[in-house]
C-alpha cells in the first residue's frame, strides 16, 4: 500500500495471503512478500498481555475462541445440510467483535501509529462479512448458491479469526502503550457482551476514568471539549426544545434553535421557580412529577399533546449524577408531527 496500491486490490489478495501463510512456520514460507508484510507481527508475543484478566487483548481473544467453536459447529451442519438458525444467530454476533476492532483497534493504530494496512484491508473485509452474512441470514430460500455462499462466508470469517490472531493483535501488542489499552478497556465497556464472553474486570483500569485536560478558552468536559460557541450551536442545533431545571427548583437554561416554539419561553423566567412559569391548573402536576424525582420515585415522564394542531411530545426527565443523586429536571418537547405522517404513508 505504502508503494501506492490500492486497498481494493490489497483486499483481493488478503485472504490469498492468509491462506498461503496459515498453518505454515517461517521456515516453510519462500515468498519475500509474505514474509516482510508478516514480518511486523513476526516474534511478537502476545500471551502475556492475553493472560492478564481483563485485559481487552485477552477478551478479544477470548470472543474469538468461541467463534471458532461456533463457526466449526455450524459449517458440521452446513455439511448434512442442516442450518440451525440459532446457531447463526449466535455466528452473527461477530458484527459486535468487528465494532470494537473498528472502533476501537483500527483507528488507533491508522490516526497514532501510521499503520494503515491492517486497518484499511481488514476492516473492509469485516463489513464484507458482517454484511453477507446478514443478507444470507434474511434470506429463506436454502438453495445450492445459498450453501455455497453461505459455506464461503464461514470460511472468510474463520480466515479473519487467524488473520486477528496473527497479524492485527501482535501489531496491536507491540505498538499500543499501557495508556492505550486502559482507554480501550473503557471504551469497550460501551459495547454489548457478545458470543458468550463476559468481560473480566481489568484491574489496571478498573477504577479509572479519563478526564481532557483543561484548555484555555474552551469548556472540557468528561466526552470531550467545545469552544462556548460550538456548545451554544449544537445544543441550538437539536430539533428539541429544552430546559433544564436545577434541583431547587429554579430555571437555569433554555435553549434557543431558531425555531417557533410550541411554549414560549422567556429570558426573563431564567433564575425563577420553575412554578412560576405555569398557569394554576398545570403547577399541581409539575410539582408532583420533580417531586417524584426528587426522592427516587420516577426518572421520566411523558406526555402527549396536541398543541397548533400537531402531535407534541412533552417528556420531563430527572437528571442524576453518576451516584443517583437529583440534580435537576430536564423538559424536551419534540414536534412529533412527522413520525404521524411518515407511519399514515407506510400504511
Amino acid at each position: 500500500m505504502e508503494s501506492g496500491v490500492p486497498y481494493q486490490e490489497v483486499q483481493k489478495l488478503c485472504d490469498v495471503h492468509s491462506a498461503l501463510f496459515h498453518g505454515l512456520t517461517s521456515g516453510e514460507v519462500e515468498s519475500d512478500e509474505i514474509a516482510n508484510t508478516m514480518s511486523m507481527a513476526e516474534g511478537v508475543d502476545t500471551n502475556k498481555l492475553i493472560e492478564i484478566e481483563g485485559h481487552p487483548l485477552s477478551t478479544f481473544t477470548r470472543e474469538n475462541r468461541n467463534l471458532e467453536k461456533y463457526l466449526k459447529e455450524f459449517s458440521e451442519k452446513l455439511d448434512k445440510n442442516d442450518v440451525d438458525r440459532e446457531l447463526l444467530s449466535k455466528v452473527r454476533e461477530l458484527s459486535t467483535h468487528y465494532a470494537k476492532k473498528g472502533d476501537l483497534l483500527y483507528p488507533l493504530l491508522k490516526t497514532k501509529y501510521d499503520i494503515s494496512g491492517p486497518s484499511t484491508v481488514m476492516w473492509s473485509v469485516d463489513d464484507e462479512i458482517r454484511d453477507e452474512l446478514s443478507r444470507l441470514a434474511a434470506d429463506n430460500n436454502v438453495d445450492e448458491k445459498w450453501m455455497a455462499d453461505m459455506k464461503a462466508v464461514i470460511s472468510r470469517a474463520k480466515e479473519m479469526i487467524y488473520k486477528e490472531d496473527n497479524i492485527l493483535f501482535p501489531i496491536c501488542a507491540l505498538n499500543f502503550t499501557g495508556e492505550d489499552w486502559i482507554n480501550i478497556y473503557i471504551d469497550s465497556k460501551g459495547y454489548e457482551k457478545c458470543l458468550d464472553v463476559i468481560p473480566e474486570k481489568f484491574d489496571s483500569a478498573e477504577h479509572l476514568t479519563r478526564e481532557f485536560d483543561d484548555i484555555d478558552g474552551e469548556i472540557v468536559l468528561p466526552g470531550g471539549h467545545f469552544t462556548k460557541e460550538q456548545l451554544i450551536a449544537l445544543l441550538d442545533t437539536i430539533p428539541l426544545e429544552i430546559t433544564f431545571v436545577d434541583g431547587n427548583d429554579i430555571n437555569r437554561f433554555f435553549n434557543d434553535n431558531g425555531l417557533p416554539k410550541a411554549f414560549k419561553r422567556p429570558l426573563m423566567a431564567i433564575d425563577r421557580d420553575v412554578y412560576s412559569c405555569h398557569p394554576p391548573k398545570i403547577e399541581p402536576m409539575v410539582r408532583e412529577i420533580i417531586t417524584m424525582f426528587k426522592k427516587g420515585i420516577q426518572d421520566e415522564v411523558a406526555i402527549w399533546v396536541k398543541k397548533n394542531g400537531k402531535d407534541m411530545l412533552v417528556k420531563y426527565m430527572a437528571v442524576r449524577d453518576k451516584n443517583k443523586k437529583y440534580l435537576g429536571t430536564m423538559e424536551i418537547v419534540q414536534d412529533m408531527d412527522f413520525a404521524r405522517k411518515h407511519f399514515e404513508e407506510e400504511e
